[in-house]
């Protein structure tokens, strides 16, 4: 399995506008392009977009919303690409970590941060988002190769004679050229047993077989 390239886009929740722009301007320093939210509900309307960053940091007190809101929300939308949810917090104790990550956080970093383990905490977020992209590409795979084998399985059209099959537009194709077409499967052309021993008997195996000749009477 290859892993995605890290995503270089974060976005930072986070009202106080100081703590903000510290934010940024680290996330900055490190290549990454930053979206920010001044309160829960622009966090929560950020990470439901279509194109929504893959990494969060979000402040636990917010107004509107705090942090544990708009982990629980994200986390209930589980047909969304998974987003890693960092948890800011002034919060240190192990139970209100705790309630944290019940929420839905991955990880938390407690403030004031020190720059050296926040990086390193998102680094961790960028390999998790990295190995969860390659996982769902995986299984998109997986299901398309399973919708191509029950279109194999289904009754084809096929040339008593020729042994081209129709698609449908109404064109005949090669047994190899159709199954290429729907599967992206090649085939490696070889002689079995049977056309083998027609040939050397000087017999076309492609003929209709031969009745077995019977006892005289």
């Amino acid at each position: 399995m290859t892993f995605s390239p890290p995503s270089s886009r974060i976005l930072v929740a986070e009202d106080h506008q100081v703590s903000r722009h510290l934010l940024e301007r680290n996330l900055a320093n490190w290549g990454f392009e930053v979206v920010t939210a001044e309160n829960g509900l622009q966090a929560a309307a950020a990470l439901e977009r279509e194109d929504a960053p893959p990494i969060a940091i979000i402040d636990w007190m917010m107004p509107k919303l705090d942090g544990l809101e708009v982990c629980a929300r994200v986390r209930r939308n589980a047909q969304r690409p998974y987003i890693y949810l960092i948890l800011l917090t002034a919060k240190a104790q192990r139970d209100e970590i705790a309630r944290g990550l019940e929420a839905g956080a991955d990880d938390y970093v407690v403030k004031p941060f020190d720059p050296d383990e926040l990086r390193a905490r998102i680094k961790v977020g960028q390999r998790v988002v990295g190995l969860e992209r390659a996982l769902a590409k995986r299984v998109a795979d997986l299901e398309r190769a399973l919708e191509d084998v029950k279109t194999l399985k289904k009754l084809l059209p096929i040339c008593m004679y020729c042994k081209r099959i129709r698609d449908d537009r109404d064109y005949w194709h090669q047994i190899e050229e159709y199954i290429h077409a729907e599967t992206g499967s090649d085939f490696s052309h070889g002689i079995c047993p049977h056309c083998m021993s027609e040939i050397r008997k000087g017999h076309n195996p492609l003929s209709p077989q031969r009745e077995p000749t019977g006892a005289a009477s």
